[in-house]
């Protein structure tokens, strides 16, 4: 008896642009409603960032966990998060614990970076909460076999490109494209 390798899937690899889109995205999106149910005086507000927590995740957890691993901004460029085992991906969408430790460390450092905005006027120095978040994304620039960011290494996600989404990144270039045509003539 012979043992058999079975080739696994190929899952095509995100690129760092897109999934820093999605981010982006879904961050703006639970930023302005946070920014405009809490109050506008300067300082940290409690109720500002318990609404942000709760809409990251709603928006990261719940609806990627109820929509086949994609969040608003995942299905806006194309994106879906897959689970990792044993450094291998698998075509299957993480179980809501995974989904709720990796975007746990996520939201910490989208929520920083929410501060951040909200006060930077006050105190320029605030621009230094942005390097936790900075940090966890970054380490997916210098892995080069998965590009998993260190919040994807602890949960054990992978984001791959998905066939499934509205492909705002492509329907941008396009009109660019046409743009440039029109300017040129």
């Amino acid at each position: 008896m012979t043992i058999e390798r079975v080739p696994q899937k190929h899952y095509p690899k995100a690129e760092i642009w897109r999934r820093g889109m999605a981010l982006g995205l879904d961050f703006l999106g639970v930023w302005l409603v946070s920014s405009l149910l809490g109050s506008n005086s300067i300082g940290i507000q409690f109720a500002q960032i318990l609404i942000f927590v709760i809409g990251w995740l709603v928006l990261r957890v719940l609806v990627v966990y109820n929509n086949q691993g994609q969040s608003l901004g995942r299905w806006a460029f194309d994106l879906k998060i897959l689970e990792v085992e044993d450094g291998q991906v698998v075509s299957r969408i993480p179980e809501l614990q995974a989904l709720l430790k990796r975007e746990a460390i996520v939201c910490f450092g989208a929520l920083l970076v929410s501060i951040a905005l909200n006060n930077i006027r006050a105190n320029p120095t605030a621009i230094l909460l942005l390097l936790p978040l900075a940090i966890d994304c970054g380490n997916a620039l210098s892995d080069t076999q998965l590009r998993q960011a260190l919040h994807d290494r602890y949960a054990g996600t992978f984001i791959v490109s998905s066939r499934r989404g509205y492909s705002l990144d492509l329907k941008v270039k396009r009109l660019v494209e046409k743009v440039r045509r029109n300017v040129r003539r």
